[in-house]
């Protein structure tokens, strides 16, 4: 690769050269067992000779692994990846400080295959999570819902505030909405009333999936929302939270349920949703060509 020829006249020299890239490689490895490395991965291969030197001295080596993975290892065991053992000096060396810290490493097998597993890392911020189902499709479900989940904490600890779930916040603003359209007394007032009744397409989406009756449940959580509301009672200030129970196909407190979801999800949502339809308005004609084959003639 860089152009460097050696040139031997000698064939015992070849035997030499051999000798002496197994020393080095010998040195190496003794650098990083001397400094007190139990377990080695690595993204490249290991040589027969390099495998014998590390099960003698009883370490774990794992090749051809992930680069990917050997990044979230090594901040999960608060090590580092180590790319060269070159210094500053030109000389090879293995610094300490590279290595993680677990309790232990274990090979498990799973399945028809084997994973190797880190217990204990003594670092922060890094995990793993292993998913096991009958077949790819249901693997890519769990992968889904769980990937969704993640998000949904991400957001959370990113806003640090939520709303209730279950189409408390959606029913909350449709009833809002509607006591405000009627203090407008322009035609404004149909667009207010129009996008408080489109919020209900959430909770009535929801009921309708869990295969219950959309109206009626609909109506109760509207109907407890507005007493909510409108109650000078200060008792009645939980009101607001009051959601749908998909379950048993009631209406009930989904703050106290732990049903809730991250708010600026919620608003960005709603936010989205605004400016699609505002685009969509926008549009005052549209041109429709019927017969491709007519218009080429002409």
């Amino acid at each position: 690769g860089m152009g460097v020829q050696v040139i031997v006249k000698d064939p015992a020299e070849i035997e030499n050269i051999k000798k002496r890239e197994m020393d080095i490689t010998k040195e190496r490895i003794r650098k990083i067992i001397d400094a007190g490395a139990r377990v080695v991965l690595t993204t490249k291969g290991v040589d027969d000779l390099c495998m014998k030197y590390f099960v003698e001295a009883g370490i774990i080596c794992a090749r051809r692994c992930n680069r990917e993975d050997l990044k979230r290892l090594a901040k999960a065991t608060g090590g580092r990846v180590v790319t060269t053992m070159a210094d500053m000096e030109g000389n090879e060396t293995f610094d300490v400080d590279c290595l993680g810290a677990s309790d232990s490493v274990r090979e498990v097998r799973i399945g028809d295959g084997e994973m190797l597993y880190v217990y204990g890392c003594k670092g922060h911020g890094a995990s793993t999570i292993v998913l096991r189902g009958a077949n790819e499709y249901m693997l890519d479900e769990m992968d889904r819902a769980l990937h969704d989940s993640l998000c949904v904490v991400k957001r959370m600890l990113e806003s640090n505030t939520l709303v209730p779930g279950g189409g408390a916040a959606e029913a909350a603003l449709s009833v809002s909405l509607d006591d405000y359209a009627n203090t407008i007394e322009s035609r404004e007032q149909m667009v207010i009333s129009e996008y408080a009744d489109a919020l209900l397409v959430i909770p009535k989406t929801l009921a309708v999936n869990a295969a219950k009756d959309a109206s009626e449940l609909v109506a109760k959580l509207r109907s407890v929302h507005a007493k909510g509301q409108h109650s000078e009672d200060a008792s009645d200030d939980a009101l607001k939270f009051m959601g749908l129970d998909l379950v048993d196909g009631v209406i009930r407190d989904n703050l106290a349920a732990g049903v809730v979801e991250p708010a600026i999800s919620k608003i960005k949502s709603l936010r989205f949703a605004t400016e699609a339809a505002i685009t969509i308005l926008r549009i005052d004609d549209r041109i429709t060509l019927n017969d491709m084959k007519g218009l080429a003639q002409q």
